[in-house]
């Protein structure tokens, strides 16, 4: 007696669907990756080839670096920058001499939430398309509480955490229709307040609940998660030998780390964990650890 082959149905709908075998890693359309379940079809390629990467605050220290790496592995940028142009311009021009045609600028203020859809409209008229979105871009000065202005709140709360929050919601119907990913750089200090710093830690401890109710919002089709670094570049207003002394002696690893630990933790997280949502990792050297 013959034997009929099994039926296999979506366990969504309770629709007929193809059989798993066929939503194996990276059999994903390029062009259409919301197939019957969004849970198989949002598994990741493992490769950043051709994908288009939104990095704000691009043009200095940390995204400065996140984007070289990026680049080397194959994917096209839009590199946010608010003043910084020449810095961008030139980080522009180094990028394009290795693949020209693959690097794009984009100019706003963060904090101006009307210009962020405009923001995200031209990543996609230029790269048409738009894969990851690294939420950067961060205001850092010193707030003791009896000297803080309004001004100084809103500056620091707009930069670190509204601006990123209506960025991502302006980017999330591209992100979904890529199966894309976000990744927020947090702080340590989101968890262990800074003294002297009371409106930056707020807005910081904002940012990493916000990846974890965007993870929630967002999914299935798209991964957030997020970064805490620990000491991984002093401040540019400059910090004493003994201050600095003082912060590596409460770090278990002695060092600081390097802007390269940040951007190899990122491209794990948007290359090859296509199963972590809702994460956030420390790159502290073990700080967070000393009490």
């Amino acid at each position: 007696m013959s034997r009929k082959s099994p039926t296999w149905r979506n366990r969504l709908t309770d629709q007929p669907a193809a059989h798993p075998a066929s939503a194996v890693r990276g059999d994903r359309a390029q062009d259409n990756p919301a197939q019957d379940d969004p849970r198989q079809a949002c598994s990741g390629s493992g490769s950043l080839q051709g994908k288009v990467v939104l990095i704000t605050g691009a043009a200095h220290r940390i995204g400065a670096r996140i984007a070289r790496l990026l680049h080397a592995e194959g994917a096209h940028l839009s590199l946010h920058y608010h003043q910084s142009r020449e810095a961008a311009e030139a980080l522009q021009q180094s990028l394009e001499r290795e693949r020209k045609g693959s690097v794009q600028l984009v100019q706003a203020d963060l904090c101006d939430i009307a210009g962020l859809t405009t923001l995200v409209a031209e990543v996609e008229a230029y790269h048409g398309r738009l894969d990851v979105l690294v939420n950067n871009a961060s205001s850092f000065y010193p707030t003791p509480l009896e000297e803080a202005t309004e001004t100084q709140w809103d500056n620091l709360l707009g930069s670190n955490l509204k601006g990123p929050f209506f960025l991502t919601r302006a980017a999330a119907p591209l992100l979904r229709q890529r199966c894309g990913a976000v990744i927020n750089l947090v702080d340590i200090h989101s968890q262990r307040p800074l003294k002297s710093h009371p409106i930056y830690s707020i807005a910081k401890a904002g940012n990493a609940m916000m990846v974890k109710t965007l993870a929630r919002e967002l999914g299935p089709e798209v991964r957030v998660n997020g970064i805490s670094p620990g000491a991984i570049l002093w401040p540019e207003q400059g910090l004493s030998d003994a201050t600095k002394d003082e912060i590596l002696s409460r770090t278990a690893l002695g060092r600081a780390g390097t802007p390269d630990d940040i951007a190899r933790t990122l491209l794990f997280l948007v290359r090859d964990a296509d199963y972590i949502t809702g994460q956030i990792i420390a790159v502290d050297g073990g700080r967070t650890l000393q009490q």
